[in-house]
C-alpha cells in the first residue's frame, strides 16, 4: 500500500559518529536500529560558537558520549524535544546535567485522547512518561540567540505533543517522526490521532522549507511533493479500509490480514493501531458505524 510513495532507505547512520548534513549542523546517529526505529534515531546539533541538540535521544551512554564529543566542549543554550517516544527523549536529563542547557518541548507526554473504559494504552512501554521541558514552547514560538534562530511547529499526529522545529533563515526543517524519507510515520490512538495527523501534514504544505532533516534516515530532499504523497496515501489506505468494510470485514485484524499481507509481521500490531487511527476518523465523519467508541476489539460496518 506504500507504492504510491517513493521512499529513500539508502542512509549511511556512521553510529555514534559527528556528521555534518548542512551548515552548522551535525547529525550524530544513535546505535538502536530496528523495524520502527529503521539504522537508529537522529539527533542533531545546530550552531557553531554556542549550540543547541535536537532530540538527545535514549538514554545510551555511547550515545551520550558521541553527542558530548559533537559539542566538543562548547557551550549549548538549549536541547529541544521533538515528542517523548522512549527513542527521542529519555538522554534529555543526563545531557543537561552535562551542559546545563535549557530544555524546551511542547509539553510532558499525553494521549491524544481520554482512555476509553477499560481501554489499556498499549503504547506506554514505548513513552517517556517521566519527561518535564524546562520551558514548554507554543507554536510558532522562536528562540533566537542571535547565532541561531529555532521556530517551533505544532505538528501533533505521530504523538500529541510533537513539534516540528524550523532553523530559520536556513529553509531546514527538523521534521522528526511527522515526516521521514525511509517510511510512514505511525499514528496510532491514544497517543495518536489520524485527524491531527492530515492536518499537521497540511500545515506543512503552507510552508517553503527547502529540506526535512527526520528523526530516522535521510533528509527528505522533495518536501513539498513528499507530504503531498504522504496525504495521497494516507487516503489510499482509507479507500482500501471503507472497501475491506463494504467486502464483509468487520474487525481490525481481518482487514490488517488483508491490507497488510506484504508487511513485516513484526509491524501488525502498529498497523492495526493505524487502521484504528483511521476508522475513529472515519467514525467521527460519519461513514463508519461501530457500537460504542472505536476499539481496537470493535466490530465496525460502513455506513
Amino acid at each position: 500500500m506504500a507504492e504510491d510513495i517513493e521512499f529513500d532507505r539508502h542512509f549511511e547512520p556512521a553510529h555514534g559518529k559527528a556528521v555534518p548534513v548542512a551548515e552548522n549542523v551535525l547529525r550524530v546517529t544513535v546505535n538502536n536500529p530496528g523495524p520502527f526505529t529503521f539504522e537508529g534515531t537522529n539527533s542533531y546539533v545546530i550552531g557553531r560558537d554556542t549550540l543547541a541538540v535536537i532530540d538527545p535521544g535514549p538514554d545510551d551512554e555511547a550515545h551520550l558520549q558521541a553527542l558530548l564529543a559533537a559539542i566538543d566542549g562548547r557551550p549549548v543554550s538549549h536541547i529541544f524535544v521533538s515528542h517523548t517516544h522512549a527513542d527521542h527523549s529519555p538522554l534529555t536529563p543526563r545531557l543537561k546535567d552535562a551542559t546545563g542547557a535549557t530544555v524546551m518541548a511542547e509539553g510532558p507526554h499525553r494521549a491524544a485522547r481520554p482512555l476509553h473504559i477499560g481501554e489499556v494504552n498499549p503504547l506506554d512501554a514505548s513513552s517517556d512518561t517521566a519527561f518535564e521541558p524546562d520551558f514548554r514552547l507554543a507554536d510558532g514560538e522562536i528562540v533566537d540567540t542571535g547565532e541561531w534562530a529555532v521556530e517551533a511547529i505544532a505538528t501533533p499526529g505521530h504523538t500529541a505533543n510533537h513539534m516540528a522545529f524550523a532553523l530559520n533563515g536556513t529553509g531546514i526543517l527538523f521534521s522528526a517522526d511527522h515526516v521521514m524519507a525511509w517510511a510512514t510515520s505511525i499514528v496510532a490512538p491514544p497517543d495518536g490521532a489520524m485527524a491531527d495527523y492530515i492536518a499537521s501534514l497540511e500545515r506543512l504544505l503552507q510552508r517553503d522549507d527547502a529540506i526535512y532533516l527526520p528523526g530516522h534516515g535521510g533528509p527528505v530532499t522533495k518536501p513539498r511533493s513528499f507530504v503531498r504523497a504522504l496525504k495521497t496515501h494516507r487516503r489510499l489506505r482509507e479507500a482500501a479500509i471503507l472497501e475491506r468494510l463494504r467486502k464483509g470485514d468487520r474487525t481490525i485484524a481481518g482487514m490488517v490480514r488483508e491490507i497488510y499481507r506484504d508487511t513485516d509481521p513484526r509491524l501488525h500490531q502498529a498497523a492495526g493501531l493505524s487502521v484504528l487511527a483511521h476508522l475513529e476518523d472515519l467514525v467521527a465523519r460519519g461513514a463508519v458505524e461501530t457500537d460504542g467508541p472505536p476499539a481496537i476489539e470493535g466490530i465496525y460496518r460502513p455506513n
